[in-house]
C-alpha cells in the first residue's frame, strides 16, 4: 500500500505566558537571523514538554523530533498521557497550525473532528453545515446530496436538520460532525477524543464506521482515545507520546502495555509529595496509594490466588466533613472490570477532626483473571454530590498464575477468557 502521511523531523515549539507569537524583541531577533540565512536563535534553547516540573526556559517543546508514515487504509491509534503533544500533532496534521521545524507530506483530502465544533457555523442549520463542510472537502453538490440522508440518519438529528447548530447539545453536535466527516469520502479521517461526547451506543457506531471506511473503502483513520478498548478494537498500530516524544510505535497490544506500565515498569505505589499537585481540593488531599500483599509488603506482581490489597492515604482538611470512598478496576484495554463504594449507611464517614487516614480495598483471592490492572480511586460526598478528587491510572499492578499442580487450575496451562476467574461452586449429580 501506499503511503498517505508522511512526517519528518516534525518539532513544535511555543512561548510561554503571552498570547501571540511572543515579546517583540524576540520577533525582531527571529526575523534579524532569517534575513541574514541563519537559523532561528530560539530553536536552540526550551525545555521538554513536562508538565510536572516548574522549568526554567520561557520556551517550551510541545513536539520534538516526530517522524512516522502512514499507509494507506492505515488505522493509526495515538495515545498518551493529557499534555503529551497529541492534540499539537493532529493541529499540525490537519494544516490548522504549522511546526516550528520539519516537514508533512500528505496525499488526499483530510477530514479533522479535533473539538466538538470544529468546521461548523454556529449560525447555519445542520443542513447547511453538511453542505458547507462537503464544499471545504471539495465535493460537489451533486456529491453532498447523495449523501445527505445516509448522514442525517447515522446522525440522529433529522428532527432538528433546520434548526442553527448553536442549539444543538453538545453530543448532537458531535454525532452531526463525526456523521458529515466519516461520510463525505475524505482520503483521510483524524478523529481527537471528542468521541467521548456521545453516549455509549453513538460511540459503537462511530468506531464500526471508522472500521468500515479502512477495512471496505481503504482510506486511513488517525484516532486518539484514552479508551485502551477502543483503541485495541479499531486500530493496527498505535504511537505513544511522551512529553512530546515518541515513546513507542508499533503493535497495539505491546504499546498498550508500554503505555500503561511506563518506562519504569508497573507501578505499584504512587506518592504525592509536591502540595500543589496533590488531587484533592480544600476538603480532602490524596497522599498515597499502593498495592500490597497480606503481610503489607508492596508488590507489583500477586499470584491469582492471592488475596490483594488496595490501600489508599489522604488527609481530611476540614471538620465534620462527611464523604465515602470510591474504587474502580480496569484492565489493560480500558475495560472497566468492577466499581465498588462504601454506600451504605452504617459505612459512611463523619469525621469530627482533621487528620490523615488510611483506607483499604481488599481483593478476594482466585478472582481476578491473569493480567495487568489499572486502579483508580476516589471520594466524594452525597449531600451535595461532590467528586472531591479521582484519581484514574493511580496505579496497576499484574496477577499471574503459574500454572503449577497445585493451583487452582489443576495443572491447566491454556489461557483463559474472561476479566475475572472466580472459583464457582460446582454440583454434579447423577440423574439415573
Amino acid at each position: 500500500m501506499s503511503t498517505v502521511i508522511k512526517v519528518e523531523n516534525i518539532s513544535k515549539q511555543y512561548r510561554l505566558g503571552d498570547v501571540g507569537t511572543g515579546a517583540f524583541a524576540h520577533d525582531v531577533n527571529k526575523w534579524w537571523h532569517k534575513v541574514r540565512g541563519k537559523e532561528n536563535p530560539y530553536l536552540k534553547i526550551g525545555e521538554t514538554n513536562d508538565r510536572a516540573i516548574k522549568g526554567e526556559s520561557d520556551y517550551v517543546w510541545a513536539l520534538k523530533d516526530i517522524n512516522f508514515e502512514v499507509k494507506q487504509g492505515e488505522v493509526l491509534g495515538i495515545i498518551g498521557r493529557n499534555g503529551a503533544g497529541k492534540s499539537t500533532l493532529l493541529k499540525i496534521l490537519s494544516k490548522t497550525t504549522t511546526p516550528t521545524t520539519g516537514s508533512i507530506k500528505i496525499k488526499g483530502r483530510i477530514a479533522s473532528l479535533l473539538e466538538v465544533g470544529t468546521g461548523f457555523h454556529p449560525e447555519l442549520s445542520g443542513r447547511d453545515n453538511i453542505f458547507l463542510n462537503g464544499a471545504i472537502l471539495g465535493m460537489t453538490k451533486r456529491e453532498i446530496k447523495s449523501k445527505f440522508d445516509e448522514i442525517v440518519d447515522f446522525a440522529g438529528v433529522e428532527r432538528y436538520i433546520d434548526t442553527p447548530v448553536k442549539r444543538y447539545s453538545s453530543g448532537m453536535y458531535v454525532r452531526l460532525a463525526f456523521a458529515v466527516a466519516a461520510h463525505l469520502e475524505p482520503e483521510i479521517l483524524i478523529v481527537d477524543e471528542v468521541l467521548a461526547v456521545g453516549d455509549a451506543e453513538f460511540q459503537k457506531k462511530a468506531l464500526g464506521k471508522m472500521k468500515d471506511v479502512s477495512e471496505r473503502d481503504g482510506r486511513t483513520v488517525l484516532f486518539v482515545s484514552h479508551q485502551m478498548e477502543a483503541i485495541s478494537r479499531l486500530c493496527s498500530d498505535i504511537i505513544v507520546l511522551e512529553n512530546g516524544k515518541f515513546g513507542f510505535i508499533g503493535n497495539k497490544n505491546d504499546g498498550i502495555n508500554y503505555y500503561l506500565k511506563g518506562k519504569t515498569g508497573i507501578r505499584a505505589s504512587k506518592k504525592w509529595w509536591n502540595e500543589n499537585e496533590k488531587p484533592g481540593n480544600e476538603n480532602v488531599r490524596l497522599l498515597e496509594v499502593k498495592s500490597c500483599k497480606l503481610n503489607g509488603v508492596v508488590s507489583e506482581v500477586f499470584s491469582t490466588e492471592d488475596r490483594i490489597e488496595i490501600k489508599m492515604t489522604y488527609e481530611i482538611l476540614k471538620d465534620n466533613f462527611e464523604y465515602t470512598h470510591g474504587f474502580n478496576l480496569y484492565n489493560a484495554k480500558g475495560t472497566h472490570i468492577l466499581s465498588s463504594h462504601d454506600l451504605n449507611k452504617n459505612q459512611d464517614k463523619s469525621v469530627t477532626e482533621k487528620g490523615i487516614f488510611n483506607a483499604t480495598v481488599i481483593l478476594p483471592a482466585n478472582f481476578l483473571a491473569d493480567g495487568l490492572h489499572i486502579v483508580s480511586l476516589a471520594i466524594m460526598s452525597y449531600d451535595p454530590f461532590i467528586i472531591h478528587f479521582h484519581e484514574e491510572e493511580a496505579i496497576s499492578f499484574s496477577t499471574v498464575d503459574s500454572f503449577s499442580e497445585t493451583s487452582t487450575r489443576g495443572g491447566y496451562g491454556g489461557n483463559y477468557p474472561g476479566l475475572i476467574r472466580p472459583l464457582l461452586e460446582w454440583k454434579t449429580n447423577k440423574m439415573m
